[in-house]
């Protein structure tokens, strides 16, 4: 049927209902001659009569009964969802999935969850702790966090964090031992702790700048890890020189278990972004989860 009959059939079901267009009316917020004339049309359309209409009293036909008896179930249903989205709202539930570095879980996400999930107990989060380039898409994640040079074009991007900047750090004992590098190219003369990249296997290259000059190192030593725990433990008991997110080893260097050099090549650059598929409906949940992580200064 036409869709100008889906309010006449609500409003039908109304009238049958209650068994009076005053009382009708009222509930729909309508006049009684424009309830009247909504049903007259409905009817002229069906080519059915669906209503009896006396001085005292309003019944439905037989076939307005049939109508009641097969629309009615499913209005209902269409109502109860439309309340339980209002409820949705009102009382925020649902599953979240998120993929991020680790680093970004630890310094970004994980502080701001452990009070928003307590603000929220029906919203469910679930996190994937992934270094590489998920296509968010295609494995049906929510989200995304990844550095901001990172995230696609086609994405919505949200900042979720302050700049940040690389260190180069090692322990006092091994910069004892093998000196103080004043620039990145001596870094090849000294044992670095690598990072195998997760995608193409390669070893990470340490990147520099200074004064708009950029540089990419290449360096070896005796370990190598994908994890960053792994590489601050490895450079505070002596292995080598490692090269970190600065905040992460903020207590480090505070206590004196690490030393930072080459800082002034170790320039700031845009931090960690959520992102998200633009042509993607998200729930009420989801609205709030990017609202509570947004970066404000």
């Amino acid at each position: 049927m036409l869709k100008e009959n889906f309010s006449d059939l609500i409003s039908f079901l109304v009238v049958a209902r209650e068994r009076s267009f005053t009382k009708a009316a009222a509930q729909l917020g309508v006049s009684q001659s424009a309830l009247s004339h909504a049903i007259r049309g409905l009817e002229e359309r069906l080519e059915l009569r669906l209503l009896t209409r006396t001085t005292r009293s309003v019944a439905p036909t037989e076939a307005g009964e049939k109508l009641v008896e097969s629309l009615g179930p499913r209005f209902a249903e269409i109502e109860g969802e439309l309340e339980a989205l209002i409820e949705m709202r009102e009382n925020p539930a649902g599953n979240i999935r998120i993929t991020a570095g680790e680093h970004a879980v630890d310094s970004v996400l994980w502080p701001v969850l452990k009070s928003f999930l307590g603000d929220y107990p029906d919203i469910k989060v679930e996190i994937t702790v992934d270094n590489t380039l998920t296509d968010i898409v295609s494995e049906r994640f929510d989200a995304g966090i990844r550095l901001g040079e990172q995230v696609a074009k086609d994405m919505i991007a949200v900042r979720i964090g302050p700049e940040m900047s690389m260190a180069v750090v090692g322990a006092p004992s091994y910069l004892e031992k093998h000196g103080i590098p004043q620039t990145p190219q001596e870094l090849q003369n000294h044992r670095c702790i690598n990072m195998r990249l997760p995608t193409m296997g390669g070893l990470y290259a340490w990147e520099f700048a200074k004064a708009g000059r950029e540089l990419k190192v290449r360096v070896d030593g005796q370990l190598t890890f994908n994890s960053l725990r792994q590489r601050i433990d490895a450079a505070v008991v002596g292995f080598g020189l490692a090269y970190v997110p600065e905040d992460s080893v903020r207590e480090e260097i505070a206590d004196g278990r690490l030393v930072r050099v080459l800082q002034p090549w170790c320039e700031s650059f845009p931090g960690y972004y959520l992102y998200y598929p633009s042509r993607k409906q998200h729930t009420t949940a989801f609205a709030l989860f990017v609202e509570a992580l947004r970066f404000r200064q």
